[in-house]
């Protein structure tokens, strides 16, 4: 049984920074690779930027020069720095991972940005 639970969202004004964190547990042999997705209710889901386990990334052009994501291997977490957050960016924040052809998500964090 694989969970991924994260953390981090919350409310911050416009310009401002935030961390989002994503945690896998269970039965995990290889996640390749990590990422994250946004949702805003009524809209679909938007990809947002992903992470290989060998680092390699990408974005979405929407966040590029933005937002930097990274993980931590040892921990089976993976992290998305927010930075310059703009009302467009709110959203509820679902982490995924891909765990042999498989994949996983978390439960969603909350990114609120006031103007």
């Amino acid at each position: 049984q694989v969970r991924l639970v994260e953390s981090g969202g919350g409310l911050v004004q416009g310009g401002g920074s935030l961390r989002v964190s994503c945690a896998a547990s269970g039965t995990i042999f290889s996640i390749n690779p990590m990422g994250w997705y946004r949702q805003v209710p009524g809209k679909q889901r938007e990809w947002v930027a992903a992470v290989s386990s060998g680092g390699s990334t990408s974005y979405a052009d929407s966040v590029k020069g933005r937002f930097t994501i990274s993980r931590d291997n040892a921990k089976n977490t993976v992290y998305l720095q927010m930075n310059s957050l703009k009302p467009d960016d709110i959203a509820v924040y679902y982490c995924y991972a891909n765990i042999r052809g498989i994949i996983y998500w978390g439960q969603g964090t909350q990114v609120t940005v006031s103007s």
